[in-house]
C-alpha cells in the first residue's frame, strides 16, 4: 500500500515557518504605517494601526453576530425529512 500523500502543512516546521512569516510581514507593515503621511477625512483613520485593529475587531463582530444569528435561523434536525 502507497504512503498518503504528504502536504506541505503537514509538517510542523513550515507551519512554524508560515506563523513567523505572518508576524514578520504585520510588523514590517506596522513600522511603515510609521512613515507614511495619510489623508483621512476622520482623525481617528490617522491612527497608527486603526485599519488593522479595525479589521480585528470587524471579524471577531461578524463571527459573534453569526452565532446569535444561527440561533434565530436553525432549523430542527430532521427539517427536510417531515
Amino acid at each position: 500500500m502507497s504512503e498518503p500523500k504528504k502536504f506541505w502543512l503537514d509538517s510542523k516546521e513550515n507551519v512554524t515557518r508560515l506563523y513567523r512569516g505572518l508576524w514578520a510581514a504585520s510588523i514590517a507593515l506596522l513600522v511603515l504605517d510609521l512613515f507614511l503621511h495619510k489623508h483621512e477625512e476622520f482623525g481617528f483613520a490617522a491612527w497608527l494601526g486603526f485599519y488593522g485593529i479595525f479589521g480585528f475587531v470587524a471579524c471577531v463582530g461578524l463571527v459573534l453576530l453569526s452565532k446569535q444569528l444561527r440561533r434565530l435561523l436553525m432549523r430542527p434536525e430532521d427539517y427536510y425529512d417531515r
